[in-house]
């Protein structure tokens, strides 16, 4: 009896094209996986963008094949559909070829045949996009399907949301055609090497710079070695060249030798790292020290929605939705003052005014990395009459970040100076892991997108109000532990 094709989805495929193991490991081991919260993130963003897309491409007649665990219901009403004569757009037709399954997101009569059109919430055409529409391409026209085109719309990031549902140029197409039937070969033997990889015994590959491209892999923590306490890929830097060291055999930072680090930061990671004591230079205590009074130590979380819902904002456009800063004066007495808005109206107004009134007009406003001036950038072409106030802002900004990068480093940062890395090895008790509920950024954008839903009941928006003031505060708070840090 002949043994029965493995099923093999498009994401299967691309996944198989990423890595063979990864495909491996999918089909049969997904316990060994981890999906982050940024992965979920951007899986609801790309459903977001795709329910637009039905929107924007739509017809009175068009006809939406719903999800079914039975495939075969779902390749059926497809066939049923085309078969019948439709002369409208079919979204999520289903279609299987050699067990490979698709889902296109838009089929568009087009003369006498369809035209594919892929869906991606990127904002560009990716590589991997191509091969994405190439797989659908070669299912349907050897499903009998007459595929006059194939093209990929993405998200055109100068669109500007006008507002009252208006999302006309949101999407800007692009005509793969050409590009897409170059590849058939390429999809021929991507199919056969996938139901390899699913069907025989794991595949030997070594981690390396396809461990995060073109996505970050679940099972990144499986492959990459873990059973240590300073793990190699703790000493950051080039994937291509940390994967080497993995291949021969070094698993610990200290197993790596010294003389083939040639990268002046990598160096200083092994080298406190092999000491076992962290390194506090004098260089963070004088810069510090000669901070004026009063300082305003700032953070702002923001959202990005890939789909604005505020009119005059764009895709991906970062908006600040809430602040925390803490005030010191030269007494060393602590004022906290915070800004959240959880009503659904745009707040990014009312929230520069009161950044505004808070940060007065002199002392430095102490943040960490650069991200907080492209915010208040960001504030500037939103609130354009207010440019002069903010641009005095701007003027006084003091990045906390690449002193403390110079002057100090700890074994347990691992390769990192983030300020969720620096923390727990200056105050074991300000882990950020500690945190209920929300305890990154991503967590806290969906968070607050989540609170201000009118489906959000009383007491959920509550509780993500608590969560959301302590996260912002737990940021500005973590920043005067740090100066305290290097000045007592």
């Amino acid at each position: 009896m002949a043994s029965r094709r493995p099923f093999l989805s498009k994401s299967r495929l691309i996944s198989a094209w990423q890595c063979a193991k990864r495909v491996h490991l999918e089909k049969n081991h997904p316990e060994f996986g981890e999906v982050s919260a940024q992965t979920e993130s951007l899986w609801a963003t790309g459903h977001l963008v795709g329910e637009i897309s039905q929107r924007l491409y739509g017809t009175r007649d068009s006809v939406e094949i719903a999800f079914d665990k039975r495939i075969g219901l779902l390749l059926n009403k497809s066939r049923e559909l085309i078969d019948g004569g439709a002369d409208f757009p079919i979204f999520e037709a289903t279609f299987r070829y050699e067990g490979v399954l698709v889902r296109v997101d838009v089929l568009m009569p087009e003369g006498d045949g369809w035209r594919i059109i892929e869906i991606k919430a990127s904002t560009s055409v990716k590589e991997y996009h191509v091969l994405d529409c190439a797989i659908q391409d070669w299912v349907l026209r050897n499903s009998g399907i007459n595929v006059t085109r194939v093209s990929l719309a993405h998200v055109n990031n100068r669109f500007v949301y006008p507002g009252d549902g208006d999302y006309d140029g949101l999407l800007v197409e692009h005509d793969l055609t050409d590009e897409v039937r170059m590849l058939e070969p390429t999809v021929v033997d991507l199919v056969a090497d996938a139901r390899d990889a699913v069907t025989g015994p794991r595949p030997d590959v070594n981690v390396g710079v396809h461990c995060s491209s073109p996505y970050d892999c679940q099972f990144m923590d499986y492959c990459w070695p873990t059973d240590t306490e300073y793990p190699v890929s703790g000493l950051r830097g080039s994937k291509a060249r940390l994967a080497e060291y993995v291949a021969l055999g070094y698993r610990d930072i200290c197993d790596v030798p010294a003389e083939t680090i040639a990268a002046e930061t990598q160096q200083r990671i092994h080298r406190v790292t092999c000491s076992g004591q962290p390194e506090i230079l004098e260089g963070a205590r004088l810069a510090f020290e000669a901070l004026p009074y009063p300082r305003y130590y700032l953070d702002f979380e923001t959202i990005a929605p890939a789909v604005p819902f505020w009119a005059g904002t764009r895709p991906y456009s970062p908006l600040a939705i809430q602040w925390s800063c803490h005030i010191e004066d030269k007494r060393g007495r602590f004022q906290h003052r915070e800004f959240l808005d959880l009503s659904g109206n745009p707040p990014m107004r009312t929230l520069t005014l009161a950044l505004i009134e808070c940060l007065g007009e002199e002392g430095p406003v102490l943040m960490w990395t650069r991200y907080e001036e492209s915010v208040i950038n960001n504030l500037i072409e939103l609130c354009p009459d207010l440019k002069a106030q903010l641009s005095k802002i701007i003027d006084r900004l003091y990045d906390l970040h690449p002193v403390v990068k110079e002057n100090y480093y700890h074994p347990k940062m691992l390769g990192s100076w983030s300020i969720k890395a620096v923390m727990p090895t200056i105050n074991a008790d300000m882990d950020y892991e500690k945190l209920e509920g929300i305890r990154e950024g991503t967590a806290a954008s969906d968070g607050f997108i989540e609170a201000i839903q009118t489906e959000t009941s009383p007491e959920r928006k509550a509780e993500l109000d608590e969560q959301l003031r302590r996260y912002c505060r737990f940021d500005t708070e973590a920043m005067v532990e740090i100066v305290r840090f290097f000045t007592r």
